[in-house]
């Protein structure tokens, strides 16, 4: 239990920048190399390389050496901790939303 906290407390620490979304979001449609990513940005190669590694960390990224460029891919299976996470409130949700559609139905019915 407490690596699985870890682990989602990295990832929902990841995600939670703007900039890192914007990485993954790009990273969800091809592999890019640091700069590919740096640059639309508008950041240095230092400070995208440090977003990385927070993703990295997190398990939603990997690095590859091709040659001399360090490409990046996406790996989703780090998101199942947060679909698990929110699965948790999903019966939550649906008991209020049942109780809510309940209510307007009755408030229909006066």
């Amino acid at each position: 239990m407490v690596e699985f906290e870890s682990r989602s407390e990295d990832v929902f620490r990841a995600i939670a920048d703007p900039t890192r979304r914007a990485m993954l979001e790009r990273l969800t449609a091809e592999d890019l190399t640091v700069g590919e990513l740096a640059e639309p940005l508008d950041m240095s190669l230092a400070a995208a390389s440090k977003h990385l590694g927070v993703l990295e960390g997190a398990g939603l990224v990997t690095r590859e050496k091709r040659g001399r460029e360090r490409v990046c891919s996406f790996d989703p299976s780090a998101l199942l901790t947060v679909r698990d996470w929110v699965e948790r409130y999903v019966g939550f949700w649906n008991e209020r939303l049942d109780a809510l559609d309940i209510a307007i139905r009755e408030s229909r019915d006066d």
